[in-house]
């Protein structure tokens, strides 16, 4: 059966290790950690962190017309869509377009802020973004913990199979917070150190920020395309993964059919040490333990309601460079299944891939990311 596809036709990035897609391609290829230690309120120590260069941010703000209106989050929303739209001819007004917008925390930053609690609500930023390019269609926010990102591009290829809409503009954004910090502290979850993701001595993740956006339309070919997607929730716990990955391997399951064969998995890959061991379970019990995965974390963090639309980008670049990136921090592998973790960059012929999310509340995500024939 012939599956629809969403055609991907431009993208843009900003992360810890740079802006744009090529900036952020070479800085994989050469293995380099985009993430820092700083100094912070909410530990003893200072604290490795994938922070957005500033001087790049401020360039950045010379995409946005009266910067000063906006937050900092929805000024790297509206840059970041600026980018992505700079060179083809897809219109945000046009009824035949959508803007979905992925986050996890949004304003969150100004919780402290007496005067602007009026801007905490996703919905504002939303606002924002709607007045800024004037669509015809109020923006979708879409925020269900770390699978957001995912999570919007299946919901915007689904829109588009659905001949809801032509074309679809999916920004994803989260940034560098006391709040998020000293969230993810009080769980003891922070690595001391540059993240590990799947290394036997993993001990934590690694706060990122950043934004990514993709837009797919299926009126427009390209060479790659979204060809499928599913999300499941396996109730296990606020913010403990299955111990048998159950809710992965049921997201996976209902994106693959037996004829897939995928050359690469980008996996969620946090470094914690139940997320990675849950992963490789999920991974192995759905037939894909020898397909080559890795995780892209210790790059530039976890970012959150942006990650899979940043690692989502990452894994395209690695389609169309044909070259497998390097786990970063996995010197040493020991997840409880023995998947075939990516240890060293690998030129490979990339068709097909399949990217994963996990996050708090149980919630699980894969989705295919597919070269036209």
């Amino acid at each position: 059966m012939m599956q629809n596809r969403s055609n991907i036709i431009s993208e843009s990035v900003f992360s810890a290790v740079g802006f744009g897609v090529n900036n952020n391609f070479n800085a994989l290829k050469l293995n380099t950690s985009g993430i820092k230690l700083f100094n912070n309120t909410y530990a003893e120590t200072a604290l490795p962190l994938g922070k957005c260069d500033e001087g790049i941010f401020k360039e950045l703000e010379q995409n946005v017309l009266n910067p000063e209106k906006y937050t900092r989050f929805e000024k790297l929303l509206i840059s970041s869509i600026n980018d992505a739209l700079s060179n083809i001819s897809i219109q945000p007004d046009s009824e035949d377009t959508v803007i979905i917008i992925s986050t996890t925390k949004g304003n969150i930053d100004l919780i402290h802020d007496s005067k602007q609690q009026d801007k905490l609500p996703l919905w504002y930023s939303a606002m924002q973004v709607e007045k800024y390019f004037k669509t015809a269609n109020k923006p979708i926010v879409i925020s269900n913990a770390c699978i957001s990102g995912v999570l919007a591009l299946i919901y915007a290829h689904r829109l588009l199979s659905d001949k809801v809409f032509k074309h679809a503009i999916v920004v994803g954004a989260d940034i560098m917070s006391d709040f998020v910090i000293s969230g993810f502290n009080s769980f003891k979850s922070l690595s001391p150190g540059i993240c590990k993701p799947f290394d036997a001595g993993r001990d934590g993740l690694s706060i990122g920020e950043g934004v990514g956006t993709i837009v797919l339309s299926s009126e427009i070919n390209s060479d790659y395309a979204i060809t499928g997607g599913a999300s499941a929730n396996d109730a296990n716990h606020i913010s403990g993964p299955s111990r048998t990955g159950e809710g992965l391997y049921q997201a996976i399951m209902h994106t693959i059919n037996k004829s897939d064969n995928f050359d690469f998995i980008s996996a969620h890959g946090t470094a914690t040490p139940y997320n990675d061991d849950m992963e490789s379970i999920a991974i192995t019990r759905a037939g894909l333990k020898n397909v080559p995965v890795n995780s892209f974390k210790a790059y530039i963090g976890h970012t959150l309601g942006a990650a899979g639309i940043i690692e989502t980008i990452f894994t395209l670049a690695s389609m169309k460079n044909d070259l497998l990136i390097k786990s970063l921090g996995c010197d040493n592998p020991g997840v409880v299944e023995n998947v075939n973790i990516i240890q060293n960059n690998t030129s490979s012929k990339i068709n097909k891939s399949l990217k994963l999310a996990s996050g708090f509340g149980g919630c699980n995500s894969a989705m295919i990311i597919e070269k036209n024939q």
